[in-house]
């Protein structure tokens, strides 16, 4: 049976697209992850997900920027 979405944590899906993001990017994320759990966040956290959005805006924006568009 495969995960769903739903049954895989935000952490899991940064983990899952890592290879899409550059090395700086992924460092940063996971600095702050890391701080964030060090200091008694959780993985299930509201911040963890923040992390998510961003690595997933990122990828998107990178993407959209390699097409060509008509600036007209």
């Amino acid at each position: 049976m495969m995960d769903t979405e739903d049954d895989v944590t935000p952490l899991q899906q940064i983990t899952q697209i890592s290879h899409r993001l550059p090395t700086i990017v992924l460092k940063d994320i996971n600095q702050r992850i890391g701080d964030w759990l060090s200091s008694g966040g959780n993985e299930s956290d509201p911040y963890i997900e923040q992390q998510l959005r961003f690595a997933r805006r990122f990828i998107n924006e990178s993407e959209e920027g390699e097409r060509p568009h008509d600036q007209n």
